[in-house]
């Protein structure tokens, strides 16, 4: 706008009478700025009388549009300094807390441990720092669960199914829900299979997870008929560090036979069985085939001749992992005002199943002969959850590349014995 004609303030009071119905935009607020500044400078703002300056202040409100109170700020920042500049934006920024490395003792982790939850992610990072005394772990260990989300999506950081089985009628076993009454040595347990290929049958695993304190064995066999079963029965439950009381399985021909019913009864085992349109029964094995088997061994096809290899490595590396250095959730039971049983998941109760298992009172009378906590501690303190994990990972690569190797020959027996030994 050029208003180089109006040099008083009489001109300018006639100015604004005269322009009553007329509206006046600038360009841009810089402009508007400028110009502001130009005006008071002309008319001397701030040597003027008090009727001075509201004549040009009204003059001012007139042609910018702005509103009192910002013409007002303006005009005090020309009493400051002179001159008015428009404020540089900057936007809001929270402090970097976790630093590039912290970033990366999470994606170490996540790779090791294969991307669990938040919550089991957040307690590896606080073992590794306040259990295993690993410094650099300090900072991350303070993490909060949904920020671990958060970084996952960040740049920095760079549902399975399950079938029902089809009942069996069978007089074998109890058809009734099992109840360990929070007592260890209830197990549940069910197949995996490795996959065919060409007509050719893959290798079984046998998953058997504690009711009470997670503890899990997996073991792998060429075929899963009764005789191949029975003869590896007691070596799969003899891997546990307590005694086992109760077997519960679902209604596959594999358990549902006489012979693992006699093994079962010689060794005082209550045998019970899943009931009809009751999935839940051996729901927590059939979630630990998909985030134990499945999320390690993948569904590549692995030839039966690979029993015995994989039970080796099930036996020095999966298994104590699995035990010692990889947490679970726990639930907590809480009954709302309608009498319905909810199942809560508490952060506090994310423990591995070994803590699970020091945590019983009186474990020490559940404990199987030779087998001691203080034995099983200082195999749990040897290395640092993601150090085990690191090792379990070479291996595992290891025994995929051996496996791919294999043929069909005949597959080796199970290995039995505890990695306590």
């Amino acid at each position: 706008m050029n208003d180089e004609r109006l040099q008083t303030l009489e001109q300018v009071r006639d100015f604004i009478e005269g322009s009553q119905g007329i509206d006046f935009r600038g360009l841009s607020s810089r402009e508007k700025y400028r110009w502001i500044e130009e005006v008071l400078k002309r008319f001397r703002y701030l040597k003027l009388k008090k009727e001075g300056k509201g004549i040009l202040k009204s003059y001012l409100l007139k042609v910018t549009g702005y509103s009192r109170a910002q013409l007002t700020r303006l005009i005090g920042l020309y009493q400051q300094s002179g001159e008015i500049q428009p404020a540089e934006y900057q936007r809001h920024r929270f402090p970097q807390r976790y630093s590039a490395a912290d970033v990366s003792l999470l994606v170490i982790t996540d790779e090791l441990h294969g991307w669990l939850s938040g919550p089991a992610t957040k307690k590896i990072l606080e073992r590794e720092s306040k259990v295993y005394g690993h410094q650099e772990y300090a900072n991350i260990a303070g993490i909060s669960v949904a920020q671990i989300y958060n970084l996952r999506r960040s740049k920095r950081y760079g549902g399975k199914r399950y079938t029902h089985t089809n009942p069996v009628v069978s007089k074998i076993g109890e058809r009734v829900k099992p109840q360990s009454q929070g007592q260890p040595g209830h197990i549940r347990i069910d197949t995996v299979h490795q996959g065919d290929m060409e007509g050719r049958k893959g290798v079984y695993h046998i998953n058997a997870v504690d009711e009470v304190t997670q503890w899990e064995v997996v073991t792998s066999v060429a075929r899963i008929s009764e005789n191949h079963l029975a003869a590896n029965l007691e070596g799969i439950l003899n891997q546990f560090p307590f005694l086992i009381k109760g077997f519960h399985s679902d209604n596959g021909s594999e358990f549902i036979n006489k012979v693992v019913a006699v093994t079962l009864n010689k060794l005082l085992i209550r045998f019970t069985k899943s009931r009809p349109r009751h999935p839940d029964d051996n729901g927590l094995v059939e979630s630990k085939n998909g985030s134990i088997i499945r999320k390690n061994l993948g569904y590549t096809y692995i030839s039966q001749a690979g029993a015995g290899i994989l039970n080796s490595y099930h036996r020095l590396y999966l298994n104590p992992y699995i035990n010692f250095h990889r947490p679970c959730f726990f639930p907590v039971e809480e009954i709302d005002r309608k009498g319905r049983v909810k199942k809560k998941y508490p952060y506090d109760k994310i423990n591995t199943p070994f803590e699970k298992l020091k945590s019983i009172t009186g474990i020490e009378s559940y404990l199987r002969s030779g087998v001691t906590l203080d034995k099983m501690q200082n195999y749990a303190n040897q290395m640092s959850d993601n150090n085990f994990a690191g090792r379990m990972v070479i291996a595992r690569s290891k025994l995929l590349k051996q496996t791919q190797r294999l043929t069909g020959s005949e597959a080796d027996r199970l290995r039995t014995g505890s990695f306590f030994d």
